[in-house]
């Protein structure tokens, strides 16, 4: 029997990555808000790897705490490792990795969204969203709940019809012993939407007792620690970290896997669903590279207290006691225990260009999609949908603009940018690669970028926004005092600059045109800069970033303004693309289908060739005459 459970603004169905970044920010803008999770036990659950962040990963991390998400603060609560990836390259490519304590990751984030005002949980499993008349309106669940709604968001992760596999075993599932959501996709596929099955996998979780680590390559944590939130400084975060390790396999894994290949539920059949391309499991690597005579493989823990070490690089769907012997066959892992098997587990997820840039759905009015139902992986790109659905569902209720990151303005929008306007094939995951304005969307300036507009919209605190001014006025006042502190020829300055081997001056030059020099670094500075302020480190860090690439970055931003001339050109979505003489039939269709907010958008749909822009160049500037007349 059905009956009616209550009244919301907003309904949150999974309470994973995304579901937590989407009720909080709802909850937050104060709409009252309710979360449909399976399982409470299973809220912020890390189903693969116990990590945030990673390359392009922590620059969505960044940027949603720049916003006033929960990520980036938690994490900083609760890691046993975090190092800076990249180092040896360019500042706009470093990327901030954590190891997490994943059971305090989860359990922090349970207490975050208990004591939330305007947040209600309930567990249980969402099998139907009602549509009516073109309106998401509520939602039903399996225990004859009737929840009715202005908005919907749809979090679902790896749960619609998630099938486990293990070799020729396959069982309806979610991860971690879950079970899977088995109803919602037909609810779904009724009200009109387009499905798609994609594929994932894990790795081993093995005893730590049971690895002989004198032969494995210890992987520390780094000594000075950067955090992930804004509201936090490198002093705050200082404790004791858990090591990780390195090791690789070798001819006996590959042949023990080549071997029985066959018999892995991905080279079997068993598996339709497309699997993602960056992070393949044992029996992809050795197929793609099969001249490849090692592979690496991390062994990290999942927490302080607990036993398991997740191996990370290993993950497969062969049969468990294939496992048992390639990961023996490791040196190091002679002995291990195998507490959790590896598994591959399909998922429906729809396509997502059935979204608008706001991701709510084009033909379902109030109806949002976040995280890996929109082709996604990993918990960064679901937490970055999960906060701008939620923003985005609470304007909508408002009869506000919603609010969209164009791509020079943060990695969520070009990870939102390249969901809806291109699509994806295969589990999608953000890289640097992805950026065209990577050296301006850099994530120490995460807060610069996103925190004025987190603030307008309501989600970053007074206290928040205060911090971040004080940091701003020190930055600049700052790079005004170097370039206006004079360093006359001397002795000690010329030692100073042959110590560094750098040249020599033989007349007056500024600390700013110093400092722009590649082996002179901020720190540095301070043998000659008796004014030196004693300023936080980050922010002289930011300060140098700043000053040594001021050059590239002026030549950037000439670029964004170009490319933000593009994207102001508006398209009206209910062009007839049909009728329009001149585009090709292929660009018709997807520009139909796709309905662009602009040529920006229009130029980067696949399918679309610049032959196709000029023709819509024209068309806009045929109807702007018309209407003038």
């Amino acid at each position: 029997m059905e009956y009616n459970a209550g009244d919301y603004d907003v309904i949150v169905v999974g309470a994973g990555h995304a579901g937590c970044e989407a009720c909080l920010a709802s909850a937050r803008l104060g709409c009252k808000t309710l979360v449909v999770t399976l399982n409470l036990d299973s809220i912020a659950l890390m189903a693969c790897n116990p990590a945030i962040g990673g390359t392009g990963k922590g620059h969505l991390v960044r940027e949603i705490d720049a916003l006033g998400g929960e990520m980036g603060v938690l994490i900083d609560k609760t890691f046993i490792q975090i190092k800076m990836l990249n180092t040896g390259k360019g500042p706009a490519v470093h990327s901030l990795r954590a190891q997490a304590d994943k059971r305090d990751y989860q359990s922090e984030m349970k207490r975050t969204l208990e004591e939330q005002p305007n947040l209600d949980i309930k567990q249980d499993e969402v099998t139907d969203i009602i549509v009516e008349q073109g309106e998401c309106r509520g939602v039903k669940t399996k225990n004859g709940a009737v929840y009715s709604a202005k908005t919907v968001i749809l979090t679902t992760g790896v749960y619609l019809r998630g099938k486990i596999h293990i070799g020729k075993i396959s069982y309806e599932g979610g991860p971690y012993g879950l079970f899977a959501a088995n109803d919602l996709s037909e609810s779904l596929e009724r009200a009109g939407l387009k499905l798609m099955r994609f594929k994932t996998g894990t790795p081993a979780r093995v005893h730590r007792d049971s690895i002989d680590y004198s032969v494995l390559i210890e992987q520390s944590g780094d000594r000075e620690i950067m955090p992930f939130s804004f509201l936090n400084e490198f002093e705050n975060l200082d404790r004791e970290q858990i090591s990780c390790w390195l090791g690789y396999t070798n001819e006996d894994t590959h042949r023990i896997v080549k071997e029985n290949i066959e018999r892995s539920a991905l080279y079997g059949g068993e598996i339709t669903g497309v699997g993602v391309r960056y992070c393949p499991s044992i029996e992809s690597k050795l197929t793609v590279f099969p001249d490849k005579q090692t592979h690496q493989l991390f062994i990290e823990p999942e927490g302080r207290e607990t036993s398991e070490m997740y191996v990370q690089g290993m993950s497969t769907s062969l049969p468990e006691d294939v496992q048992v012997q390639f990961y023996r066959s490791i040196k190091g892992l002679e002995k291990v225990k195998i507490m959790r098997t590896a598994y591959a587990i399909e998922y429906d997820c729809i396509d997502p260009t059935q979204l608008d840039l706001s991701l709510e759905c084009k033909g379902i009015n109030g109806l949002f999609c976040a995280g890996q139902i929109n082709g996604s992986s990993g918990y960064e790109e679901a937490a970055a949908q999960g906060i701008m659905a939620g923003i985005n569902a609470v304007r909508k209720i408002r009869g506000q603009q919603p609010v969209i990151l164009d791509r020079s303005e943060a990695y969520i929008g070009v990870l939102i940018d390249d969901l809806v306007t291109k699509g994806t094939q295969e589990p999608y995951r953000i890289m640097t690669s992805r950026a065209e304005y990577r050296l301006i969307l850099r994530q120490d300036n995460a807060d610069r970028r996103l925190t004025p507009k987190g603030y307008d919209i309501g989600l970053v605190t007074e206290e928040r926004y205060e911090k971040y001014k004080d940091k701003m006025q020190k930055l600049q006042g700052e790079i005004q005092r170097l370039k206006s502190t004079v360093v006359s020829p001397s002795p000690e300055t010329n030692m100073f600059l042959r110590e560094r081997e750098s040249s020599e001056i033989k007349s007056g030059i500024t600390l700013y045109e110093l400092l722009k020099r590649p082996e002179i670094d901020y720190e540095s500075l301070g043998v000659l800069d008796k004014e030196k302020p004693d300023l936080p480190k980050l922010i002289g860090k930011l300060v140098e970033t700043e000053i040594k690439y001021e050059g590239y970055i002026k030549k950037q931003q000439m670029q964004v303004e170009q490319f933000k001339r593009m994207e102001s050109k508006k398209l009206d979505p209910g062009i007839n693309y049909f009728g329009i003489n001149g585009l090709r039939k292929e660009a018709q269709e997807k520009l139909d289908r796709i309905k662009p907010d602009s040529i920006g958008q229009a130029s980067r749909i696949t399918g679309v060739s610049p032959a196709d822009i000029s023709v819509l160049m024209v068309y806009l500037e045929q109807r702007r005459r018309a209407e003038r007349k």
